[in-house]
């Protein structure tokens, strides 16, 4: 730790140390002085004997010796206090005030070297060796009492003019003949700046005038903290007035001044927001002893690695997230990491591994807790959603490998053999996702079968302000918060003629070749249509669905003071809170899951039809129907359509016995759907390819076909039993018996070597 420069280059550990240590030896004055008038209490011999065990315990952990041998002699003579088997007095008072002035000494040493120095008390360990055998230090000197100075006594004396001082040094001369008098001694003026210079550099302890490390940071009630954040918040809606208002004044003046305010407020907001930041740390420093007890009680061996461990956020959020991350590590260890015996056996060592990793992005928090145990069967999830019931057999097939094995957090569902004291109730998983979506967050989990699970955490910075996007509807205003909004779309009325289709009724949206459906907010708020020509859909993320949101118009955006909606509104699914607009209006803040989920769509699983109200209670299945040529259809889950693409011909390569094109940087290995389905193709050789890009698990690949004909949602109850060569058979699909197609099956027919190379 030499050559430490103050606050900038010391360990964290040394600098709290550093704090606390300085407040209690405050306490240890105020205490020992206290206690020399009342030696009987137990209270505050205990108290003072705790404050001097802390400092000694953290002194040697952090290996500095002569403060631990200091504060252990000090510390032995208080056990015996303690004890009863001696007795204070002012003696034994004063040595330990002693002990009180060294410890300070070797604190200020180490906050401005590094190191404790050079100096190490012999004479004051020996004086309390003394004490502590016999009782008293014996022949040591008694502390030398200084006479009062004389009272200067200044009489019929002229006043100095205001020019001496500035020129001259005031002296006091005392005489026992001549009296006492004042001189005034003419002196260089740059003598007495010099003289000036040095008072001000030992008042501020330093030539640069840096505090000490006690004296740079202050305890602060989180109560006071929150009404703080509450006032600033007050400020950035009074702001956001002054703001509007000052727009629609022709007064320069009035403008210079708000702009003024703005930045100051933005200023003050960010410096209060600040004091509320913690680092993760906080929250992880308990989980070794979870993994440490609970290793053991499974009899695994599990090694805890913790990444980004300063990543700082809100402590709203912070206290919010610690249920649901100890919950996740308990899983992993429980669930994920095998027992040595079985790694061992599978080839892996015998120590698992569970890493956290933090880190911002995006003006968010993401957090990962991953395992390198078993991982996660999907089929297993997928045969236990159907026989909870949870699932149709054929829709459960229909559910990619991904969404799966994201059944785990659907409520109820547990794949334990057996109930024990950590897991098996089928209850846990689901409260973390809701308790997670509660702050604006989102979780995922993606698992390996072999290799391990890796979950991910996606949680705002903060709840107090936000930035968010001001939209209309129905003559109101609504915020989206800008953590949920992706881009902003805009449709004329020729274009949104062309561009929006419906599927049974329920419209979609062809986004740069990607289906995605809409949710129209006036019809989520119970409000009529209306048709003004312009559309405008807000494209937002719900989990890990997107769809967009048909808006009347879009405002702007600017920060909001989220507020919490009052009792009798919070049954109100739609809405995450309410804020004041510039113009002291209220604007509620809109919830992205919760419209997904008022439109029909599955959060929980890959099926994103919007309920026809049918009301006939059959499973139905959106899909992408595909000519193949000879007059035959295919069809491909809607599910795992991922973009819909035109690739020339020209752009095709080769890459062993595959057909590739490079796509958004990645290799995109091509199957053609003919070839598989053993059909013939109608399009010419060297005409652009219409591509389906279809993702199984976290592997992409394009599926090429004649042309596309249709997207339909079908139960698909009517299937031939004959042999076909369709992967999941045939069935009647729009009037026309249809080929389904598994892609799955479809991807694992390339060659893995390629699909490696591709990822």
């Amino acid at each position: 730790m030499d050559g430490l420069d103050g606050l900038d280059g010391m360990d964290e550990i040394v600098q709290e140390f550093l704090v606390e240590s300085h407040e209690n030896l405050d306490q240890l004055d105020r205490d020992l002085v206290e206690l020399e008038r009342d030696p009987s209490s137990k209270e505050l011999l205990s108290s003072v004997f705790r404050t001097l065990h802390t400092i000694k315990g953290t002194s040697g952990f952090l290996a500095f010796g002569t403060l631990e041998s200091v504060t252990h002699v000090g510390e032995s003579l208080l056990s015996r206090l303690r004890d009863g088997a001696m007795t204070l007095n002012p003696e034994i008072t004063t040595a330990m005030l002693e002990v009180v002035d060294a410890v300070r000494a070797l604190l200020a040493e180490i906050e401005n070297s590094g190191g404790e120095g050079t100096q190490t008390y012999p004479e004051l360990v020996a004086k309390l060796n003394l004490i502590l055998e016999h009782g008293t230090a014996g022949g040591a000197a008694e502390p030398v009492v200084e006479a009062p100075a004389p009272e200067v006594v200044v009489e019929d004396q002229p006043v100095v003019p205001a020019e001496v001082h500035e020129h001259a040094d005031l002296h006091v001369v005392t005489d026992a003949e001549a009296g006492t008098h004042v001189e005034a001694v003419p002196v260089p003026a740059e003598h007495v700046v010099e003289q000036v210079a040095a008072a001000l550099t030992e008042e501020t302890g330093g030539g640069e005038g840096r505090r000490s490390v006690a004296d740079s940071t202050i305890r602060v009630d989180v109560g006071l903290l929150d009404s703080l954040m509450n006032l600033v918040g007050e400020l950035v809606l009074t702001r956001n007035q002054m703001l509007q208002r000052a727009a629609l004044r022709e007064d320069i003046e009035l403008q210079r001044t708000t702009h003024r305010l703005n930045l100051i407020a933005g200023e003050l907001q960010e410096g209060v927001m600040k004091t509320r930041m913690q680092p993760i740390d906080n929250v992880w420093s308990k989980l070794p002893r979870v993994v440490r007890d609970l290793s053991l009680t499974l009899g695994k061996s599990v090694e805890l690695r913790m990444e980004g461990r300063d990543t700082e956020l809100d402590k709203t959020i912070l206290e919010a997230v610690r249920d649901p991350l100890t919950h996740l590590v308990r899983n992993s260890v429980d669930h994920g990491i095998e027992t040595a015996a079985d790694r061992v056996a599978a080839g892996k060592p015998a120590e698992g591994t569970l890493t956290l990793r933090a880190f911002h992005e995006g003006g968010q928090v993401n957090i990962e807790i991953t395992d390198d145990g078993a991982g996660i069967d999907p089929n297993r999830l997928r045969e236990k959603a159907v026989v909870n019931g949870q699932l149709t057999r054929e829709a459960a097939a229909m559910l990619s490998d991904h969404d799966a094995t994201n059944l785990i957090f659907a409520p109820g569902f547990s794949t334990a053999k057996a109930v024990t004291n950590v897991s098996g109730r089928g209850v846990g998983m689901d409260v973390v996702k809701t308790n997670i979506e509660k702050i604006g967050g989102t979780i995922d989990l993606a698992s390996v079968p072999g290799a391990g699970t890796t979950v991910r955490i996606r949680i705002p910075l903060t709840l107090a302000i936000i930035p968010a996007l001001v939209v209309g509807s129905g003559g109101n205003r609504y915020a989206i918060p800008q953590v949920n909004l992706l881009e902003l779309v805009r449709l004329d009325a020729e274009q949104a003629e062309t561009a929006i289709e419906s599927v049974h009724g329920a419209p979609v949206y062809r986004l740069r070749g990607r289906l995605l459906p809409l949710v129209d907010l006036r019809e989520q708020l119970g409000l009529p249509a209306v048709d003004d020509g312009t559309t405008y859909i807000a494209v937002l993320q719900a989990d890990n669905r997107q769809f967009g949101l048909v808006v009347d118009d879009i405002k702007d955006t600017e920060e909001i003071v989220v507020k919490p909606l009052g009792k009798q509104l919070r049954g109100i699914a739609l809405y995450a809170g309410a804020t004041i607009m510039g113009d002291g209006t209220v604007a509620l803040i809109l919830d992205a899951n919760a419209l997904a989920r008022g439109a029909g769509m599955n959060l929980d699983t890959a099926e994103q039809s919007v309920d026809t109200g049918t009301g006939t209670g059959s499973e139905r299945t959106s899909l992408l129907v595909v000519d193949v040529g000879d007059g035959r259809r295919a069809a491909i889950p809607l599910a795992a359509v991922d973009r819909l693409e035109e690739v020339p011909h020209a752009s095709v390569e080769r890459a062993g016995r595959h057909e590739v094109v490079q796509y958004r940087g990645e290799i995109l290995p091509l199957v053609r759907l003919t070839r598989m389905l053993s059909a013939e193709s109608t399009v010419g050789a060297l005409a652009p390819l219409q591509v389906v890009v279809c993702r199984s698990g976290e592997q992409l690949v394009g599926v090429v076909v004649n042309h596309i004909v249709d997207i339909v949602e079908e139960e698909l109850s009517v299937r031939t039993p004959l042999a076909t060569t369709g992967h999941d058979g045939s069935a009647v699909v729009a009037g026309h018996v249809t080929e389904l197609v598994d892609v799955d099956r479809a991807v694992s027919q390339i060659d893995a070597r390629l699909l490696a190379r591709s990822a």
